[in-house]
């Protein structure tokens, strides 16, 4: 009698109802970041309400398209995880000033759709480049992207950035109260509550702020019912050489994020990364920014606030993940419904943030423990590493001095700190060491992987 392999947990299909309850939890985790770039490009341009409402739909539904590639994934598309795609922030700055004074938004869009080939292309490269990510390296990326997003988590739970109210008590009361909710649900509640810890947290910390003046829904009544994003509904993209190559900068930047994303979260769900899986990831990545490009949004890469989420939860389901896809994509759809989630007040997130954000962190923290630590070089290149991934965390004007290209890779602690834990692991442990030099732990991982 034939048995049937079991499932991985990954591939594994809860009922409709946990898909639906899992799904908004993870929409609700990304959906601040996700409308966040739209604002700022749209507001550093002086686009009209109209314009910039355009922009946020269309950035739901590409958001939702992007998530059901990467999860559902067809061909040589998609890695296949729980993974949430959103726009990153690490092309805001070039974005903005393409728009300000290289051509408006057909210029970006040309400069994203080029962007967005070029990954798909340089895509299987990368998938070469995994044997360069041992846990030292994985661990060191995972513990900076956590602390990365934790200033993020800060600033919603004071208020968001330029709230007339930012830092006001009340704000970070909320948001410990939202916090401790989703701690309280998570140690006493049943199983499948617990799970859901930060929607209650969510949904516990709105009603308490309607009450209490928090909340504005003025902007529900003014939302249409319905809207769909039509391809180059702000004109055909133009093609700028400067805008293409900073534009391509950006690219290198993400992929270099995405592939920490993903590594985290094949180390949190048991399936590891291989170079073939890390190259469909990629691949879909690029796909989806050729479609941003299209449907008039921006560069897409993986949501690492959604990683916490996935280490938080232990829920390891990529359809999980789909489902909240297909949420984004009907409040892409559907404007008034994503006003009514746009109207979740900042401190409300800024509690959950905190648990999600902290949690990726401390994932990093439980790879490097599989680290051998003991006479050689590997707590130089954690410790180096971090300094250099924190540095643009703590002090975010530290590189306004130097040239646009190099802002757009260092800002960025994720992509700074990785580029040079990955260095300074071959300049430690792949490059010849001097005579009598402490033998190094990735020695052997390094002729396992053939590097």
């Amino acid at each position: 009698m034939a048995t049937t392999a079991p499932v991985h947990p990954v591939d594994e299909v809860p009922p409709v109802r946990q898909l639906a309850a899992f799904g908004l939890q993870h929409v609700l985790a990304m959906y601040a970041g996700a409308v966040a770039v739209p604002l700022i490009v749209g507001g550093a341009m002086k686009l009209s309400p109209a314009d910039m409402a355009y922009l946020i739909t269309a950035d739901l539904l590409v958001c939702g398209i992007a998530t059901l590639i990467q999860c559902v994934g067809f061909w040589r598309f998609g890695v296949r995880l729980p993974i949430m795609q959103g726009c990153t922030f690490a092309a805001v700055s070039p974005m903005v000033l393409i728009g300000t004074t290289g051509g408006g938004l057909p210029a970006i869009y040309g400069s994203v759709i080029v962007a967005g080939l070029a990954i798909v292309l340089l895509a299987p490269v990368f998938g070469r480049l995994l044997r360069f990510f041992p846990p030292l390296v994985t661990g060191t990326v995972i513990l900076i992207i956590g602390i990365s997003l934790l200033p993020v988590a800060g600033n919603w739970a004071a208020g968001g950035v330029g709230s007339a109210d930012f830092g006001e008590p009340k704000n970070l009361a909320l948001a410990g109260f939202v916090l401790a909710v989703v701690l309280g649900v998570q140690r006493f509640a049943p199983a499948f509550l617990s799970r859901i810890a930060v929607l209650i947290g969510i949904a516990v910390g709105l009603a308490v702020a309607v009450p209490f003046g928090f909340t504005d829904f003025g902007g529900v009544g003014d939302s249409d019912w319905v809207g769909i994003s039509t391809p180059f509904h702000f004109g055909a993209p133009t093609f700028h050489a400067s805008a293409i190559i900073s534009m391509l900068v950006v690219a290198l930047v993400t992929m270099t994020e995405t592939t920490g994303d993903l590594i985290a979260v094949g180390e949190m769900t048991d399936r590891k990364i291989e170079p073939r899986s890390l190259a469909d990831g990629l691949r879909a990545d690029g796909l989806s920014t050729v479609l941003g490009g299209v449907f008039n949004t921006f560069p897409y890469t993986a949501y690492a606030q959604n990683v916490g989420l996935v280490g938080m939860t232990r829920v390891r389901s990529r359809w999980v993940v789909a489902a909240a896809g297909g949420i984004l994509v009907l409040l892409g759809l559907l404007p008034k419904l994503g006003a009514v989630v746009a109207a979740i007040p900042a401190p409300v997130l800024g509690g959950a943030g905190l648990v999600m954000f902290g949690t990726v962190a401390a994932s990093g923290l439980r790879t490097l423990a599989q680290v051998d630590f003991k006479d050689n070089h590997n707590l130089t290149v954690v410790a180096v590493s971090i300094a250099i991934g924190v540095l643009p965390v703590g002090v975010p004007t530290v590189y306004e001095k130097f040239p646009d290209w190099f802002q757009t890779v260092m800002n960025s602690g994720i992509s700074a700190g990785c580029l040079t834990a990955i260095v300074l692991n071959l300049l430690f442990n792949h490059l010849p060491g001097k005579a009598g030099s402490p033998k190094t732990a990735a020695e052997p991982e390094a002729a396992s992987a053939g590097a």
